[in-house]
């Protein structure tokens, strides 16, 4: 088990079209992922749970992975959170 606290950095926080993009990219790995926020802790690979945490800019997430490819899911995501890019 792998997990990385990690700032948002996108103006809207995770909401609509920023957490399409980060179940996206979640969905490209095989390892179980779950974001944590004030104790409570959803897939990373469903739009509704990440959208029920009302995740907002400059709020702070723990991304969580177990696989075997839990370090670069963590690492891929969270610079997604933290960098959003264009897909902010």
């Amino acid at each position: 088990m792998y997990s990385k606290e990690v700032t948002v950095g996108s103006p809207v926080g995770l909401h609509a079209r920023p957490a399409t993009f980060f179940i996206q990219k979640a969905n490209e790995f095989n390892s179980s992922i779950w974001v944590e926020k004030d104790e409570r802790r959803v897939n990373a690979k469903s739009l509704l749970g990440i959208l029920s945490l009302g995740i907002i800019n400059g709020m702070s997430i723990n991304i969580e992975a177990d696989g075997d490819d839990e370090h670069d899911a963590v690492a891929s995501l969270a610079e997604l959170v933290a960098n959003p890019g264009d897909n902010a």
